[in-house]
C-alpha cells in the first residue's frame, strides 16, 4: 500500500469495505488514554464516565478520501483551541450514539444528517477527563454545505486519509500533570496540531482498519 495514493488503499470505496468488514461488538475492549498510560489505567477506566459520541467524517473526495476535523474556539471552557471531531454528550432524547453524533455534527458544522452514511463504529474511547466516547464512522457526500457554529467552531478543515493512516505520522508526546508524566499521540499536519483524544481515536482507526 502506498500512503497518500487514493488508488491503492485510501479511496472512499476501499474505506467503506474496510469499515463494513469490521463489525463492532460492545464486548470488545475499549481504546483510550489508559493504553499509553497503563500506570493510570485503573483510575481512568474504573469510575463514573460521561457518555459522549463523535462522528469520524470521511469525506467522499475523488481519488483519496479526506477526514473532516474542527478547530474549537478559544472561548470554550474545555479543550479550547484544540482540534476535534464534531461531537458531544449523548442526550436522553438521542437514544443512540449514532443519532447523537449526527445531531452534534449538524449543530457544530452545519452538515445535515442526510449527507452522512453511517458505515460503522469503533470500540469506545475512554478519556482521562472522564468521558466514554462512542466513535461513529460516517462517509459524507462531498456535496455537503458548511455552516459552522461560531460559538464552538473556529474553523473546519480536511486532512487526507492517507496522511492520518500512515503510522510514520503518529508521534508520541507527553506533558506533566500534577507531577506525573502523561503520554498521548500527536499528528502535526502543517499548521494544525492534532493531539490527545482526537489523535488517539485516529490511531485506533488505523489499528483497526490499516495496521
Amino acid at each position: 500500500m502506498k500512503f497518500g495514493d487514493g488508488e491503492t488503499g485510501f479511496s472512499t470505496e476501499d474505506f467503506r469495505r474496510r469499515a463494513q468488514s469490521h463489525v463492532y461488538s460492545p464486548d470488545e475492549d475499549d481504546y483510550g488514554d489508559h493504553v499509553l498510560n497503563p500506570k493510570f489505567g485503573g483510575w481512568i477506566v474504573n469510575r463514573d464516565l460521561h457518555e459522549a459520541a463523535v462522528l469520524i467524517p470521511i469525506i467522499d473526495r475523488p481519488g483519496e478520501a479526506t477526514v473532516l476535523l474542527t478547530q474549537r474556539t478559544e472561548e470554550l471552557r474545555s479543550h479550547s483551541g484544540q482540534v476535534a471531531f464534531p461531537g458531544g454528550r449523548i442526550d436522553v432524547e438521542d437514544g443512540t450514539a449514532e443519532k447523537a453524533a449526527l445531531r452534534e455534527t449538524d449543530e457544530e458544522t452545519g452538515i445535515a444528517p442526510h449527507f452522512v452514511e453511517i458505515v460503522g463504529r469503533l470500540p469506545d474511547y475512554v478519556t482521562g477527563s472522564g468521558y466514554r466516547i462512542n466513535p461513529v464512522i460516517g462517509i459524507v457526500d462531498s456535496r455537503f454545505t458548511l455552516d459552522p457554529n461560531p460559538r464552538e467552531v473556529a474553523q473546519v478543515f480536511e486532512v487526507p486519509l492517507g496522511f492520518l493512516m500512515n503510522p510514520a505520522n503518529h508521534k508520541r508526546g507527553s506533558r506533566f500533570w500534577e507531577g506525573e508524566e502523561r503520554f498521548f499521540y500527536t499528528m502535526p499536519y502543517g499548521e494544525r496540531y492534532i493531539w490527545g483524544v482526537t489523535a488517539g481515536i485516529i490511531r485506533a482507526l488505523y489499528e483497526r482498519f490499516y495496521a
